[in-house]
Order: C-alpha cells, then sequence, then structure tokens
C-alpha cells in the first residue's frame, strides 16, 4: 500500500522513479536515514575520540557529499547512455541520496561542535535571538519553496528532464536566486550562532562561500546551458541567498504568503 503524500510535484517525480509508483517511499526515505545518521554516527567518534581533528571531520563530510551530489550532474550524460529512461532514478540513489544525507548530518553537527563556547556572558546572550529568527525563517523559506516549487523541483528532476520543469513565475526570483539554499544557509547560520563557539559561527558564516561553489562548479552551469545570456544576466542582477535591504518586503512577503 502506498503512503503517498499530497504534495506538489509527486507524481510528475514519481513517473520517472518506480520505488515511488509502487509505494516504496517509506525505504527511500528510510535508506537516506540510515546515510544521515552513520555520518552522524562517524562525526560522533571523531568528536569524541579526535577532538582536535573535529573541524577537519565537518569539512570532510561536506566535502564527501559535495562529491556524491556532483556526480549526478557531472555524469548524467554517462548515466543516459547507460540506463536510458532509468538514468533519473539510479542517479539520484547513486548521487543525491547519499550526498545530500551526508551534507546535511555535517550543517546539523554545528549545533553540538565540541570546544569552549565565547568566554563572554552577554556574547552568549546577543547571539539567541538572531539565532532564533534565522531558524524560523529558514524553516518557513524551506516549507514555503516545496510547496511553491513542488518536490519534483526540490528533487532536481528538471536536470535529466528540462521539458517537464517549466519556468516557475514566483516573485522570490526577482529578490534572490535559489530560495532553498538560503534556507539552508539562514539554518546553518543559526545552528552555529546557538552553539556559540568560534568555529561553528565561523562554519556559519562561510556556508554561503561553499554553496556559492556548488552553484558555481555544480548547477550553475547546466542553468547557463539551458538559458544562456539571459540567465548570465540574471545571475549579475540577483543576489543568491540574501535578500538587498529593498528587497525585505518582498521576501518575507514570500516566506508568509507565497506571494
Amino acid at each position: 500500500m502506498s503512503l503517498r503524500p499530497d504534495i506538489r510535484g509527486f507524481e510528475k517525480l514519481a513517473a520517472h522513479v518506480p520505488d515511488l509508483r509502487e509505494g516504496r517511499e517509506p525505504l527511500v526515505g528510510l535508506i537516506g536515514f540510515v546515510i544521515f545518521a552513520a555520518a552522524t554516527a562517524i562525526l560522533l567518534t571523531i568528536d569524541h575520540l579526535w577532538p582536535t581533528y573535529t573541524g577537519l571531520g565537518q569539512i570532510g563530510a561536506i566535502i564527501a557529499g559535495f562529491l556524491f551530489a556532483a556526480r549526478f550532474f557531472w555524469r548524467r550524460k554517462a548515466y543516459r547512455a547507460r540506463w536510458g529512461d532509468l538514468a533519473y532514478r539510479n542517479a539520484f540513489v547513486r548521487c543525491i541520496l547519499p550526498g545530500m544525507p551526508t551534507i546535511m548530518a555535517a550543517i546539523v553537527h554545528t549545533a553540538y561542535l565540541p570546544g569552549d563556547r565565547l568566554p563572554w556572558n552577554w556574547a552568549r546572550s546577543l547571539l539567541i535571538a538572531p539565532a532564533a529568527y534565522l531558524v524560523v525563517v529558514g524553516l518557513l523559506l524551506w516549507a514555503r519553496s516545496v510547496l511553491t516549487f513542488g518536490i519534483d523541483n526540490l528533487a532536481m528532476l528538471y536536470v535529466y528532464f528540462p521539458e517537464e520543469s517549466p519556468m516557475v513565475d514566483a516573485s522570490i526570483y526577482s529578490v534572490i536566486r535559489h530560495p532553498v539554499y538560503s534556507a539552508v544557509s539562514h539554518i546553518g547560520l543559526a545552528l552555529g550562532l546557538w552553539r556559540g563557539t568560534w568555529f561553528s559561527i565561523a562554519f556559519g558564516l562561510l556556508m554561503p562561500v561553499g554553496l556559492t561553489i556548488w552553484l558555481r562548479l555544480v548547477e550553475e552551469p547546466e542553468l547557463l546551458e539551458r538559458f544562456a545570456d539571459s540567465y548570465a544576466a540574471y545571475r549579475r542582477k540577483v543576489p543568491a541567498f540574501w535578500p538587498r535591504l529593498q528587497d525585505w518586503g518582498k521576501f518575507f512577503r514570500f516566506v508568509m504568503i507565497g506571494r
């Protein structure tokens, strides 16, 4: 019996993933959870046995997840030639399913990184309010993005089936280019501020840098191939993750009501 959720874009995604059509979506979720748990266990082991290298462990997990997920894009032509109609499904299972949970485990690890917190009580107190703001906005933005753009967009179906992914005319795209990654940046920085160590704060602040590297090396070359000069002009005009001050009104309107 299928536990198929009523989520926008799910049917379009299921059309190319037999596991979802056959009611095996809980298994897909379970595999992602197991990978997340395994990555978390490795990070905790490093924290306990080699606390001096916990930062390297976190960065290593990010790089490992990046390399797994990047193959989904970089080997697209080879996967199509090898698997045909099942290229997307197999690439997702081999690349995105291990890669993204590993990256998310590293981001969540920011909340419990070992190390001394900032030495001044007043400084730690000042970080609580912005951390709370960032995590709430990040979660709301992520949820709003899924509802607006669909789970097929979040699962990057457009990479293998661009003809089935029409342009979405949403107001948020005039404010930021990548709302889901903006949500991840908000949450990562929130966790770094809440933990309050020098490394956790630095990691949170540098997350947009890592995401920019991902976009420039992996995702945006595909967008430039599809949309050419129009996307290049758009990239110059609109910031990737953080809205300009004059666009905060539009940003929060999208977060709250999706317009």
